[in-house]
């Protein structure tokens, strides 16, 4: 039993050792569907990465259709008539949910706003924080995430139901969390506007 560990040790450190091989022929990867990790540059906040081997809409935008339940990526998702596309843009995820095809083209602008969102959240509000998608749909946009210092999750809207709201458990009312608060509310008008533009120029786009 010792030696048949042995060799299975000894196999795994060897395909490691060729699938970080760049030596290694290019026909035999595509072949066998051998991929090796690409480093990402994180001093470029521009970085829009793959995140799966789709065609990609242009040479800095990559895309794949976001799963709405959560657990991933699939190649293609509709719920009803609606259809959704995801993008991972700079390590943040940004969905797009229309009808038709156009409805799901990720512009610059669009992608220059989710990433002026995220840094300007992180230098007015808090650096602690882990976003949850961002999705835009056709008359409203949302935005949820976890701010770590605090334990409470944050949610924005620009809908019908639009405003601010937060969630957690045994809040304290100090001055550290009000200051917290007056921050969210101060930075969500900032937020509104840069995306209520950005659906006002969709809703053209679409005339």
């Amino acid at each position: 039993m010792s030696n048949s560990h042995d060799e299975i040790k000894k196999l795994l450190d060897a395909s490691r050792k060729l699938l970080n091989n760049d030596n290694i022929n290019e026909d035999i990867r595509r072949q066998y569907g051998l991929l090796t990790e690409q480093g990402i540059d994180f001093d470029n906040t521009n970085v829009t990465s793959k995140i799966n081997v789709a065609k990609s809409v242009d040479d800095t935008i990559d895309y794949e259709t976001a799963d709405t339940d959560g657990n991933g990526y699939n190649d293609e998702e509709e719920s009803g008539d609606d259809k959704t596309q995801g993008y991972r843009i700079s390590g943040g995820i940004l969905v797009l949910h229309g009808k038709e095809q156009t409805d799901l083209e990720l512009t610059t602008d669009e992608k220059i706003t989710f990433q002026e969102t995220m840094d300007d959240f992180i230098n007015e509000v808090s650096d602690m924080v882990d976003f949850n998608k961002l999705n835009v749909y056709s008359n409203n946009v949302e935005w949820s995430g976890k701010l770590i210092e605090y334990d409470i999750e944050f949610f924005f809207s620009i809908g019908e139901e639009n405003g601010v709201y937060i969630n957690g458990e045994m809040l304290k009312t100090d001055a550290e969390f009000l200051e917290l608060l007056n921050k969210l509310k101060t930075y969500y008008e900032k937020f509104k506007s840069k995306w209520s533009k950005i659906l006002s120029s969709r809703k053209k786009t679409d005339k």
